[in-house]
């Protein structure tokens, strides 16, 4: 049995990370089990201070479910094992822990494709997942 991490932003590439995941049954087959992780950004402790944790909590909720109802339906109509959650935090090392506790043999993701440039002025989430993950990492680009 694979367990796989599905990392899901939301965005076109993790419509194609998970669209090459399900197409490939040597990845994600009916024996195997995919967490897909959402991971919102944390409010500023003043955001928090101003609106109340409640508040903060239903709003990443809300975004979170945006992300994850599309592709709990599509995975559901595939007849595949997996489940869905919602982390708070920096998304590499949310992406990576959820992995350590899921005990998974893989992680899938979607890049964005920015060149050099691009990743050194904003960061690249696939790139520190890429180095602090313990587990192979498949980006789909």
């Amino acid at each position: 049995m694979m367990r796989i991490l599905l990392a899901a932003d939301g965005s076109k590439y993790t419509k194609k990370a998970l669209a090459f995941l399900v197409a490939h049954e040597t990845l994600a087959g009916p024996d195997d089990e995919i967490l897909v992780v959402n991971v919102q950004p944390a409010m500023p402790p003043r955001v928090r201070s101003m609106v109340g944790s409640a508040a903060v909590q239903s709003y990443q909720e809300e975004e979170a479910e945006k992300v994850l109802a599309p592709i709990r339906k599509f995975l559901q109509r595939k007849g595949l094992a997996f489940r869905c959650e919602w982390k708070s935090g920096e998304p590499a090392s949310q992406i990576v822990g959820a992995a350590k506790r899921f005990d998974a043999h893989m992680i899938v993701m979607g890049t964005h494709g920015y060149g050099m440039i691009g990743r050194a002025v904003m960061g690249s989430v696939a790139q520190r997942v890429l180095v602090d993950s313990q587990v192979p990492v498949l980006l789909v680009k």
